[in-house]
């Protein structure tokens, strides 16, 4: 059998382009099926039903020689999207929020790892997305609190590098309200100008939150001087405008590319699995529709007497909340005192909720609330173990 090269090339273009027309129009279907849910007052994710699906689809599989991990893999990408879509639509429809434009506040410039989370989340919601590049975390704010902007996308924790404590204090004082969320990979790779050698690196350019990702690796190179950028984008321009084979950057794959750069390294982070969290702030506040699994972001001060904390704690426990995070920052002026950043899995509106919150306004000294918003945490639906 003769294999012509050429022509299998073309097949598999021909095969690329039937399962892209199939995957839109899935994802069309998977919005019909959010307004058929709201109508039957139905909530928007059904794990059972994804269960089933993931069965069938893995039996089906073996026939065609497909194995369950594949099935499984594929499957887990169009079901977070499928889910993330509908949320998107449902909560358009909700608040109004989603237009034409979306101007949108960011740190650095194309190709900084904000940059990518900017794009991911707003793809969903608006037609065209006017990018505003920042310098500074405090910039991105006042960038929407003056009206500059329509929302900032901040990042504000990473599993390398833990939590961002300058996005933490920049929310104990803003006026402005979280409306999203979402988690996004995080690869650092080693980029430098075509013709650049590791072993004649003299300098690394990247933002310090890449630096502290990266500090395992950085510890193994001696001799070497580290750059602190406003963003990763900032590192990459330095490495083009230099054109210095000595001089390189750290950041993502696809930013380095706009720049002209080439990978040199990879998998650099401390953690193998690197992703990094970002929250979306506006001006106004949104609800968040019951269909929709919802988080809850709120600051208290407890005080400092004995089990101040665990009392408050205790009535999240009591109404059956569960929290998903809670972090502790100084209060400028107030030495020795602590404010608590507390993430819960609930919507505001919810009855436990407000009893929740309405308990901790009694035996706290203060309590604000950030923001409700739809969670992102999209879990992986699993087929049955046998």
């Amino acid at each position: 059998m003769t294999h012509d090269l050429d022509q299998i090339r073309k097949d598999i273009s021909s095969t690329d382009q039937q399962l892209l027309q199939l995957l839109s129009n899935r994802r069309q279907l998977a919005l019909a099926v959010a307004d058929a849910k709201l109508a039957q007052n139905k909530p928007i994710r059904d794990q059972k039903r994804e269960q089933e699906l993931l069965v069938s689809l893995i039996e089906k599989g073996k026939s065609l020689d497909l194995d369950a991990q594949y099935i499984t893999k594929i499957y887990h990408v169009i079901i977070e999207d499928s889910v993330l879509q509908q949320q998107a639509k449902v909560q358009g429809q909700l608040n109004g929020a989603n237009g034409p434009v979306a101007r949108v506040a960011f740190l650095g410039r194309q190709g900084s790892y904000s940059y990518w989370a900017t794009q991911k989340y707003f793809t969903r919601r608006a037609e065209t997305l006017i990018e505003i590049g920042c310098d500074s975390f405090n910039e991105i704010v006042q960038s929407v609190e003056t009206g500059h902007a329509d929302y900032a996308v901040l990042p504000i924790e990473n599993t390398s590098s833990g939590s961002i404590n300058e996005v933490y204090d920049l929310l104990q004082h803003t006026r402005l309200s979280i409306v999203g969320e979402l988690t996004h990979p995080i690869e650092h790779c080693l980029l430098g100008i075509t013709g650049t050698e590791l072993s004649k690196i003299k300098t690394i350019c990247a933002h310090p939150q890449v630096i502290a990702q990266c500090s395992q690796y950085l510890q193994g190179l001696s001799s070497v001087k580290i750059e602190y950028c406003d963003a990763s984008s900032d590192a990459f321009n330095r490495v083009r405008q230099a054109q210095d084979p000595t001089v390189v950057a750290i950041g993502g794959e696809e930013g380095g590319k706009l720049y002209g750069l080439e990978v040199l390294g990879r998998s650099l982070a401390n953690q193998k699995d690197n992703v990094s969290r970002f929250i979306v702030v506006a001006r106004k506040a949104i609800q968040v529709d019951k269909a929709i699994p919802a988080k809850t972001t709120f600051i208290m001060y407890t005080g400092q007497q004995p089990g101040a904390l665990v009392d408050a704690l205790s009535v999240l426990k009591q109404h059956g909340i569960s929290m998903g995070k809670l972090e502790s920052r100084p209060i400028p002026g107030n030495p020795w005192e602590e404010m608590f950043y507390v993430d819960v899995y609930a919507n505001l509106n919810d009855y436990a909720m407000t009893r929740a919150l309405d308990e901790l306004n009694r035996i706290t000294r203060f309590v604000k609330v950030l923001g409700c918003y739809p969670s992102e945490d999209i879990s992986p639906t699993l087929p049955p173990q046998s």
